[in-house]
């Protein structure tokens, strides 16, 4: 990080570490207090997010297996012809209970190791099935019923390098925010103006393209035709400079990792690494790995365990291993995290062609050492799936997002609403989960989904059996009527009659009371 960033950055927080230390001065003394905020600061400040998105709509149920409920994943009734056996699903530490695919065994280390979270149940209230509209939803993080014409990601570059992309590059940041390997811009990565992001099939190529000066000729046009003129010319500047930074952290960049072959991802992150370790200052990667709309053969008949879909995740399992052994050995695995997301799952129950059809909720991962939580949620509940015959939603995926934004860029709370929206409560993928012994915490429960505009589900280890009481508030106070019912380690009510607007939901548990956030949302 350059060392005008680092003092503006840290210039606002210079007061309260001192202040509340108490120490005055010697504060500076103390690496626990002030100094070891401004180098938590530096390191956000420096942080990357890398975005793998999985094109067709992935089947979570053969990804993450729930090994609990095997007697209804195996039935003739539920997906007997493609059911993974369980003998050959592979474990996960501390989770007896869920599996991976068989061909996942570099994720499966990456879990194994606390360097991989799986936040199982992803989805959003009243899904969409369409390929294009779901994919627009994920990317520009909307309400089903509405529609953004940027992405989450650019508006979160945007709020950070205002002015872009006619005030850059500058000495601060040569850089650009975002890149993407491949051929167009996702949606995911657009600006309120503009996208932030420069598009490339590798350094070199792109470096060629663009040639090393500006060449659009200035015609002095005025009107609408002279505007675009001069629009083609700044992009191609800016793409002049770029190239230039591209090639040159290429050029210093490099693998020490081995990547597996004949695998589009991994020639993709592979490059990512390349340019990370070779100084890049760019905050935010994209790749795109398609293939995952398996309505037939999806496994081959004879071994369940092989097929389209099992060759499709183990070129990400194997590329993501290798990645993120690479940043390891590269020593900047603690500025990198990953994410994949897919625009849906797949339908609960499998259909007659050895495949599955468009449904709702599946687990996303993301990986890196700054994991702390390594399985957000629970295994779907096979026995209660909603009238469609699809998994019912856990986590909201504006919550992962919010996640990334809060605790991984360290976003205020105003612009992480700017980006997605809305406040939502953050998936505790970078938060440690208290333990039984432990006093309790809020992250001793779930409430979700949040925000919520029907039922809402409460869910703990130790309830109903340790519960005394459930109550909701208003942000005034008062008291609500509230009837929830009881399932095994669950309490469902319903919040559809309750204005839009944030309450607060009190538990009492036996360690003590949790107050739990919930928003209502239409």
């Amino acid at each position: 990080m350059k060392r005008r960033n680092f003092l503006q950055y840290a210039a606002s927080s210079l007061v309260l570490p001192v202040l509340i230390d108490g120490f005055g001065a010697r504060a500076y003394a103390r690496p626990s207090s002030l100094v070891q905020s401004l180098v938590d600061l530096a390191a956000q400040t420096d942080r990357v997010l890398v975005i793998i998105q999985l094109q067709g709509g992935n089947d979570g149920l053969n990804t993450v297996i729930p090994l609990d409920q095997m007697g209804v994943y195996t039935s003739p009734t539920f997906r007997q012809n493609i059911a993974i056996p369980a003998a050959k699903a592979l474990k996960l530490k501390n989770y007896e209970a869920t599996g991976l695919h068989p061909s996942m065994t570099g994720m499966q280390q990456l879990f194994n190791d606390g360097r991989m979270s799986i936040i199982q149940g992803v989805s959003y209230p009243t899904p969409n099935f369409s390929h294009f509209r779901a994919s627009d939803i994920w990317m520009t993080a909307v309400d089903s019923n509405q529609t953004a014409t940027s992405g989450w990601a650019g508006r979160y570059l945007d709020n950070r390098f205002p002015g872009y992309p006619a005030a850059y590059p500058t000495t601060a940041m040569p850089d650009p925010p975002a890149i993407q390997i491949g051929y167009i811009t996702s949606t995911s990565l657009l600006g309120p103006t503009d996208s932030m992001a420069i598009v490339l099939q590798d350094p070199d190529t792109f470096a060629r393209l663009v040639g090393d000066k500006p060449n659009a000729p200035s015609t002095g046009l005025t009107g609408y035709v002279g505007q675009q003129i001069d629009f083609i010319r700044q992009q191609q500047a800016s793409s002049v400079s770029y190239a230039g930074q591209i090639k040159s952290a290429a050029t210093k960049g490099k693998n020490l990792a081995t990547y597996p072959t004949s695998n589009a991802l991994a020639d993709q992150l592979k490059i990512i690494a390349r340019l990370i370790s070779g100084g890049m200052q760019t905050k935010v990667y994209y790749v795109t790995m398609g293939g995952f709309d398996n309505h037939a053969s999806q496994v081959v008949a004879t071994d369940t365990t092989t097929g389209t879909h099992a060759n499709l995740l183990k070129n990400l399992s194997d590329a993501v291993a290798a990645f993120q052994n690479d940043l390891t050995q590269l020593k900047v695995d603690d500025r990198v995290v990953g994410m994949t997301f897919s625009e849906f799952g797949r339908r609960a129950i499998s259909n007659g062609s050895y495949g599955t059809d468009h449904g709702t909720s599946a687990p996303m991962f993301v990986f890196g050492s700054a994991v702390k939580t390594t399985m957000v949620g629970k295994n779907p509940n096979l026995s209660d799936l909603d009238s469609s015959n699809n998994l019912k939603m856990q986590t909201d995926f504006r919550q992962v997002y919010a996640a990334i934004l809060k605790d991984w860029f360290g976003t205020s709370t105003g612009a992480e609403t700017s980006t997605i929206f809305r406040d939502f409560t953050a998936a505790p993928i970078f938060q440690s989960i208290v333990t039984a012994t432990e006093p309790v915490a809020s992250n001793a429960v779930r409430l979700y989904p949040n925000p919520a505009s029907g039922d809402v589900v409460l869910q703990s280890d130790s309830l109903p059996q340790a519960l005394s009481t459930v109550q909701m508030t208003d942000m005034q106070g008062r008291l609500l009527i509230l009837s929830a019912s009881a399932t095994p380690g669950a309490l469902r009510f319903n919040v559809g009659n309750l204005p839009t607007g944030q309450y607060i939901v009190h538990v009492g548990t036996q360690q003590g009371v949790v107050n739990e956030r919930l928003v209502v949302a239409r």
